[in-house]
């Protein structure tokens, strides 16, 4: 029987964990997480939306897996009585100008399998969000809340009981040989790895002696909540269109389940990878980045929305005048200053932000090294994806 090291123990890191052991549950699995706790990072900071899918390019591993991955968090979080609510949000058209591109998206979300979208006009916006402003919209019903740290929580709690699976904490891996993981305190065994480290995976793969066409480029999402006497302007979810010329949706508000109103993220650059504050930095880590020809590139052909974003950053009036094109009754005064996340983003060498999840594979490993939105909605069938290539490789 081999013995599997999984290397982070986010929401992705411990899907496949969980995904394995449904498909081999007598084989020895190893997660290493150099934090305490699991979902520390990207799944901790989460903003908690169940994702529906219409926003990813038909056929790719996004969409494949969004979908799929939809259902079987659904099914999970019913079986486990994990709070989470199907509450549809609605993407709204602020003039004409983005009408062509609200309707592709309709289309693609049909392409998708999105059989109950449904266009709104202005009248029926203020149905659904009586203090939101537009022109037109889509309806999509099948979008929710969750909580990811707590399905990640029950998760943990599922394999803590095998007594295949151990959990190795406050474990930063080092280096790697044919046999085994050489972490800060012990070497592990391993016939193979796969790596799910996130923010740090392109570091991993390194020390794996992997060759890499790509780089995670660390994007700090900052968010606000909207203070509880103005909560009642938002009822759940509302989107803009998403800007083609700048690969983020653009801030938005967001109904958590806890019953916040959130609004954001906007998309800056952060100077450190678990970079969560402004004044977080890490030279090393900075420079990585900017010497880096692909974010170079990116830097070059998005600058002026990213000297945007940074405005809206370091400008409160900024960020409420970007928020109140969507409900124009919020003020600066509503905004609190919310917990913000890091997007581990990864860039190629020719400055292409990537687009779709990402896997590459060697002879003992596997590393997920592209795994932004929507992997957390996607996690169990990511999971599931990754657990198949494992089984396949060990099936004689």
């Amino acid at each position: 029987m081999p013995e599997i090291v999984i290397i982070g123990a986010g929401i992705v890191g411990l899907s496949t964990a969980y995904q394995l052991n449904n498909l081999k549950p007598s084989w020895d699995i190893k997660i290493i997480e150099k934090e305490s706790e699991v979902a520390s990072h990207q799944t901790g900071h989460n903003s908690g939306v169940i994702h529906s899918g219409i926003y990813y390019k038909p056929g790719s591993l996004k969409a494949k897996n969004c979908i799929r991955g939809y259902h079987f968090l659904i099914d999970f979080c019913k079986r486990k009585g994990i709070p989470f609510e199907i509450c549809g949000k609605i993407i709204v058209a602020l003039n004409d100008g983005q009408l062509d591109a609200l309707d592709k998206l309709y289309q693609r979300g049909i392409e998708n399998g999105l059989e109950d979208l449904e266009f709104i006009n202005s009248n029926q916006i203020k149905e659904i969000e009586p203090h939101c402003t537009g022109i037109k919209g889509i309806k999509v019903p099948q979008t929710g809340i969750v909580a990811y740290k707590k399905v990640t929580e029950e998760m943990r709690k599922d394999l803590d009981v095998l007594g295949n699976v151990q959990f190795y904490f406050n474990e930063e891996v080092v280096s790697f040989d044919d046999s085994y993981v050489q972490t800060t305190n012990q070497r592990i065994d391993a016939d193979l790895v796969i790596n799910c480290a996130g923010l740090y995976c392109d570091k991993i793969a390194s020390l794996a002696g992997e060759k890499l066409d790509v780089r995670i480029i660390p994007f700090r999402g900052e968010y606000y909540t909207i203070s509880p006497k103005k909560a009642h302007l938002v009822k759940n979810l509302i989107y803009p269109v998403p800007d083609s010329n700048f690969p983020f949706l653009g801030v938005h508000f967001t109904r958590r389940i806890t019953g916040e109103i959130e609004a954001g993220p906007n998309a800056v650059f952060a100077f450190k990878r678990e970079g969560y504050k402004k004044t977080d930095f890490s030279l090393s880590e900075t420079f990585q980045s900017l010497f880096w020809r692909g974010f170079q590139k990116v830097a070059f052909k998005y600058w002026k929305a990213g000297l945007g974003e940074f405005y809206r950053s370091f400008s409160k009036t900024a960020f409420t005048k970007a928020l109140q094109k969507l409900v124009p009754e919020i003020q600066k005064d509503d905004l609190e200053i919310a917990p913000s996340g890091v997007r581990a983003q990864a860039c190629d060498r020719n400055g292409n932000l990537i687009d779709d999840f990402y896997i590459q594979e060697s002879d003992k490993f596997i590393h997920v090294l592209n795994a932004p939105s929507p992997a957390a909605t996607s996690s169990l069938s990511i999971g599931l994806t990754i657990a198949e290539k494992v089984v396949q490789r060990y099936k004689n």
